[in-house]
């Protein structure tokens, strides 16, 4: 059952968390398609949350979300850090599979965006391989230069989608749907990364051990250290001193306030 919406958010550094569990959010997203109202799905993760500390308008962009899910194991731990009743955690991947299997079932029309066009190619073979039912209204690979935008929103907006997944990196993904989301006229549109470069078989996902201990960064790591070592060791290093300051001045205000 779905949860109230009142004192669901909490404020976690510069931006917000929603504390919704995986099927609380699942509910919600249900929902937003059926009122048809363009809304723009975010998640957190460490990464995301350094972005913002020196990017105001991604901050912006965050914030003005209707649903904002913790991705990562770190926005968990920083959530326990700094007594923030969060319930789990709301992974992109994961949403993004379960709601492919729920638009085959109630017959939700998806759209495919982003990536190599051999990537977007595949991962729609894929998902109509497993999924009879499954509507596809369109794909379209993530190659193309400003002047192709207007052509790309028409053709998403024409397709009639009820869902728009768009496989972008961060801060790309988060500035461009915020810049066409009324236009594209898609009830739920939700960033997805890398995603599709998992479902089509061209990166592999962490073993589910690591996945349940937080270590899906240090797979990542791994797998292709000299493009990740900026993000995930000095990255990782001034969140952790983020978390910590944030603690120590909640502290602080919290003795003043008494």
């Amino acid at each position: 059952m779905e949860s109230s919406d009142e004192n669901m958010r909490y404020q976690i550094f510069n931006t917000y968390v929603d504390v919704y569990s995986f099927d609380e959010t699942v509910h919600k997203i249900e929902r937003i398609i059926s009122e048809r109202n363009p809304t723009q799905h975010v998640v957190i993760n460490a990464s995301k949350v350094n972005l913002m500390q020196k990017d105001r308008q991604l901050t912006e962009i965050v914030n003005s979300c209707p649903l904002i899910n913790a991705d990562g194991a770190s926005i968990v731990w920083a959530a326990k850090k700094l007594d923030i009743p969060l319930k789990e955690r709301v992974t992109g991947i994961d949403l993004f599979l379960k709601l492919v299997e729920i638009s085959n079932d109630k017959g939700y029309r998806i759209f495919l965006f982003g990536a190599k066009e051999e990537v977007v190619a595949k991962v729609k073979r894929t998902f109509e391989e497993k999924y009879s039912n499954l509507k596809i209204a369109g794909i379209r690979n993530g190659y193309f230069n400003e002047a192709e935008e207007p052509e790309i929103v028409n053709m998403i907006a024409q397709s009639n989608s009820d869902i728009l997944f768009v496989a972008f990196s961060s801060p790309k993904k988060e500035f461009w749907i915020n810049k066409y989301l009324h236009q594209l006229k898609v009830p739920f549109v939700m960033g997805v990364g890398g995603s599709f470069d998992i479902v089509a078989g061209m990166t592999s996902r962490a073993p589910v051990w690591m996945q349940k201990k937080g270590l899906e960064w240090l797979y990542r790591f791994f797998q292709e250290p000299r493009r990740m070592w900026k993000r995930y060791i000095i990255g990782n290093a001034k969140y952790i001193i983020l978390v910590y300051k944030t603690k120590y001045f909640r502290k602080k205000h919290k003795e003043v306030g008494q």
